[in-house]
């Protein structure tokens, strides 16, 4: 890879935030885009008689997996904050498997940065959720 931004290296810093309590995890990444897996617990679970992972630690791990992508086209870490992440369930996750996450930067302006994304739980050609969104840079551009 020729980013200086390493997502495996700063996702194990983050063992006891938001993601770590998740069990939020690396799988994979390249220039632009980022994979990470939410393995299935019990106690992640929404709706208690159909086993089904609740819907908000699948968008915490697509915030996380799109915020990587950006610091992986960048080359390196600058703050930004979320402004419009759109999620689109398609249906939910097959109990008691793991969830991937992959997010792509394809732009960023002066102050913006463009992502898209898709969640799967074993198959990529079966998404369950596809997301859309924006940030934007929370300091100067150096």
């Amino acid at each position: 890879m020729s980013t200086g931004f390493d997502p495996r290296l700063f996702l194990s810093f983050g063992k006891r935030g938001h993601g770590g309590l998740l069990g939020i995890d690396y799988h994979d990444h390249g220039e632009d885009w980022c994979t990470l897996k939410l393995p299935f617990r019990p106690n992640l679970i929404g709706n208690v008689e159909s086993g089904v992972l609740a819907s908000g630690p699948i968008l915490t791990m697509m915030d996380m997996a799109t915020s990587i992508a950006v610091w992986l086209k960048l080359g390196t870490f600058r703050a930004h904050a979320t402004l419009d992440l759109r999620i689109d369930y398609l249906r939910p996750a097959t109990p008691g498997k793991t969830v991937y996450g992959r997010g792509e930067c394809y732009r960023i302006t002066r102050a913006i940065s463009f992502i898209r994304g898709q969640a799967h739980d074993g198959d990529p050609d079966d998404p369950l959720a596809h997301v859309a969104g924006t940030y934007m840079f929370t300091e100067p551009q150096p």
